[in-house]
């Protein structure tokens, strides 16, 4: 039986991790008010898979007899800790272009409509992305899937959005179907034709919903290129009433509801988001209390992106703690995009949710793993180390607190269906 005695090996499907402290919620999801930072914690662990699931998290002495081939690799975890593999709930990470020249403007005081205005923003992405293969799209792509799979992100949902016409929708949605073959992080597609109105339809925005709704859903529904649909629900881009219409031809197409909402002012979006019934409202910084209420009741998954509001210097974070306060299970993402989400990193978005907007540390890994997972309806396969579940996991040098000390190397390894996908913060990813 051969052994790697740290995480450098790119194991089989057969996998033992001993010598770990596990930390981890346990189900059923969502975890929700005073549940939020339920973690179950077994010290002197082991965690064993086959075949890429998970058959066994316990205390070493209670180890059951081993039914495994010759094969399997066990690693060595010295006393570190084994969390849930991350999971990404809301990114842009498909594009084409360069928007990091923003990020100077904006540290020299210019807004995000100011950038918008002066040609920027979203629509400067939709003309690098149009103009870019699907060849292209996958290799730029690839680099930052590589990034997060560093930071520990083993699933991550993936949007659409910057195409902004039929084809270019269609375009990188197939591209995200390809990543998602070849990559080692599960992605989760997501169409969201509805981010922006095209400067084609600037002055019949209502052709433009006409056709996400008559010709983009049908096409990407007949390809099955997408699980869910969006819609950035936020003032100047699409109104409550568009909206509603949008994710509901969506939901006739079997594409499951989420919404960016009340990003940048109180647009009426988280409540759209319960009319409807979707599973997750993202962003939410002005959201009102009322709204919660409304959330809590209809089921619907608060998705918090810190480091968006971190990045274009908002001024403001959502109220993490209303949220739990109200009942309403509360997520995490890091927004991955080429012009507000420039980190790649859940620790990061879980550091700034803990000093931020008050969640405790605990609330913070339920918010990245199980309830990021409910959010994308995965929360039966990843998010927390239970038997059946797939063996995603990061084993992390020391505590898991060590994962919230910003630029310090807490990352030992990355475990993706019971592989070792990645050693250390700064190696390269192993073959998958």
């Amino acid at each position: 039986m051969p052994t790697a005695e740290g995480p450098g090996t790119d194991g089989a499907d057969d996998l033992i991790v001993r010598n770990v402290r596990v930390l981890t919620p346990i189900g059923p999801a969502p975890l929700r008010g005073a549940q939020q930072g339920r973690v179950h914690t077994v010290e002197n662990a082991i965690v064993v898979s086959r075949d890429g699931r998970i058959t066994f998290v316990g205390r070493s002495e209670d180890e059951p007899g081993s039914s495994h081939g010759a094969d399997v690799v066990e690693i060595d975890g010295a006393g570190g800790t084994l969390v849930p593999g991350f999971v990404d709930a809301h990114t842009h990470v498909v594009f084409a272009g360069d928007r990091r020249a923003e990020l100077r403007r904006r540290l020299s005081g210019a807004t995000y409509a100011e950038i918008a205005a002066a040609g920027g923003g979203i629509l400067a992405t939709v003309a690098a992305t149009r103009a870019a293969s699907e060849a292209d799209l996958a290799r730029q792509t690839c680099s930052r899937l590589d990034e997060m799979l560093g930071c520990g992100t083993t699933t991550a949902e993936v949007k659409s959005g910057y195409g902004l016409d039929t084809a270019s929708e269609l375009k990188m949605l197939r591209t995200v179907r390809a990543l998602d073959r070849d990559h080692p992080i599960d992605l989760v597609p997501t169409f969201l034709g509805a981010h922006e109105i095209p400067p084609e339809h600037r002055s019949r925005r209502g052709d433009y919903v006409k056709l996400i709704i008559e010709e983009m859903i049908p096409a990407v529904a007949a390809e099955n290129l997408a699980e869910w649909c969006d819609v950035f629900c936020e003032t100047d881009v699409f109104t409550p009433d568009e909206s509603r219409a949008i994710l509901t031809a969506g939901q006739r197409a079997r594409l499951k509801a989420r919404v960016h909402a009340d990003e940048l002012a109180a647009s009426g979006g988280s409540t759209v988001a319960a009319e409807v019934q979707a599973r997750s409202a993202d962003h939410l910084i002005f959201t009102p209390p009322a709204a919660m209420t409304v959330m809590a009741g209809a089921g619907v998954v608060a998705t918090l992106l810190p480091c968006a509001a971190f990045y274009l210097k908002l001024g403001r974070f959502a109220p993490a703690r209303g949220f739990i306060d109200a009942g309403v299970p509360v997520a995490l993402a890091t927004d991955v995009n080429p012009g507000g989400g420039f980190s790649p990193s859940m620790p990061f978005a879980m550091a700034l949710a803990c000093f931020s907007m008050g969640l405790t540390f605990e609330e913070a890994l339920v918010a990245a793993t199980m309830n990021a997972a409910y959010s994308l309806d995965r929360h039966e396969s990843v998010g927390s180390l239970e038997p059946g579940k797939l063996m995603d996991a990061v084993l992390v040098d020391g505590e898991a607190i060590n994962l919230i000390r910003v630029g310090a190397p807490a990352i030992r390894a990355v475990i993706k269906r019971g592989k070792v996908v990645r050693s250390g913060p700064h190696g390269k990813p192993n073959s998958a």
